[in-house]
């Protein structure tokens, strides 16, 4: 006779539901026409450039039909031909044809936006600036996620990689030939190309140190065993306080401490610039790695660490030889997230003199300039998704070598 079990004892955790592949597949078979759909009506339905004077005056809207013509029809027909594939037959091989149209329309649409903003300043004063325009930017986002998306239904590994090298090839042979020179993002780079080279070091400098000193204080306060509900309540009480106002009590904060303590300044100490930067970022990196370490150092099974004691190995032993290598793929998440959260906030680190690309960022907010701002956006954008991108599939393998 069977004994009924108490609620939630003894049962098997029910599996997470997976999407088969008729579900992807069917979804495929929506998504593709919606995506063709929206990516027609910004192409067509809303301006793709904007011309003004300078690059502070408000632009006139320019749509394809005046500037485009050509390339974005060739644009559009691929789009169309990826997405009637896919509706008719998704199939990896289909999702692979998908891919390289959407990756031509990509190129082709990039192209046309660069030689329809050189016709659209030549002949004006040199301060003019073609702008791209709410149509351009969605539709170059819709293509990308097109992209992506195709990518992953082939399985190919390395395929989005492949891909996005080819089509960064292509447009940098364009970028040298001139092709993109019309456009004011490619205006306000050439102008400041030196500086920009410079931010991304900079920006990597602090967002670096940043994770280096979070990384050290999260093994030490994982060290301190009988503190670790203190520990948890300081680590997470910073993520509530603002980051501007955390970088002013720093800079308070040290400049109390050098005028205590004027030798500090030959140290390269300041308050103002990198050391106040590199300080707060790393604080609100404490959390995600102090936790991830907690929990990859508690990821081995009780009975595994009992059979490691019972062969006699010391605890230093069973860190490095079970409980480290057990805990590899929940290190490498914490690392991922805080590498992404730590090139985010050094963006602010420009708010006390820590240079960076928060500099040019804040610089075109200050001039009211949006290709100034984007100069320095983009990097971060690419900065973050290449990281995150790398340090995922870490994650994933050291996921797959401990299954």
């Amino acid at each position: 006779m069977s004994v009924p079990l108490p609620e939630g004892e003894g049962r098997p955790e029910p599996r997470a539901r997976v999407a088969g592949p008729r579900a992807l597949s069917r979804a495929a078979r929506i998504g593709a026409p919606i995506g063709a759909a929206l990516f027609l009506a910004a192409l067509y339905g809303l301006p793709l450039l904007s011309v003004a004077k300078n690059r502070l005056a408000l632009g006139d809207p320019v749509y394809a039909a005046r500037s485009l013509g050509p390339e974005a029809h060739s644009a559009a027909i691929l789009v169309v031909a990826a997405a009637l594939m896919i509706r008719a037959l998704p199939s990896r091989r289909v999702a692979l044809a998908a891919a390289g149209l959407l990756a031509t329309a990509l190129v082709v649409l990039v192209l046309g936006l660069g030689g329809a903003a050189a016709d659209l300043v030549a002949g004006r004063p040199p301060a003019a600036r073609a702008s791209l325009a709410a149509g351009a930017w969605i539709a170059l986002a819709l293509l990308v996620g097109g992209i992506v998306l195709s990518s992953r239904r082939t399985a190919l590994p390395g395929l989005g990689a492949g891909i996005a090298a080819v089509v960064a090839l292509v447009l940098s042979v364009a970028w040298r030939q001139g092709i993109l020179d019309g456009l004011s993002l490619a205006v306000e780079f050439r102008a400041r190309r030196g500086l920009v080279v410079a931010a991304i070091g900079e920006h990597l400098e602090l967002a670096a140190g940043a994770l280096l000193l979070a990384g050290l204080g999260a093994v030490l306060l994982a060290l301190w065993r009988r503190g670790q509900i203190v520990v948890e309540a300081l680590v997470s009480g910073v993520q509530v306080v603002p980051a501007v106002a955390l970088f002013g009590a720093l800079v308070a904060l040290l400049s109390g401490l050098l005028r205590a303590a004027p030798p500090l300044r030959d140290l390269g100490i300041g308050a103002l610039g990198a050391t106040p930067a590199i300080l707060g970022v790393s604080a609100y990196l404490l959390l995600p790695l102090w936790r991830g370490l907690n929990r990859a150092l508690q990821a081995p099974d009780p009975a595994m660490l009992d059979a490691a004691a019972g062969l006699g190995l010391t605890r230093a032993q069973t860190l490095l030889r079970v409980r480290l290598p057990i805990g590899v793929p929940i290190l490498i998440g914490a690392v991922r997230v805080a590498c992404v959260q730590s090139i985010g906030l050094a963006t602010l680190g420009a708010l006390i003199g820590a240079g960076g690309l928060g500099r040019i960022v804040f610089d075109g907010m200050a001039q009211f300039a949006p290709d100034l701002i984007l100069l320095g956006a983009i990097p971060i954008v690419a900065l973050s998704l290449a990281v995150e991108r790398v340090l995922g599939r870490a994650e994933a393998a050291a996921r797959r070598r401990r299954a």
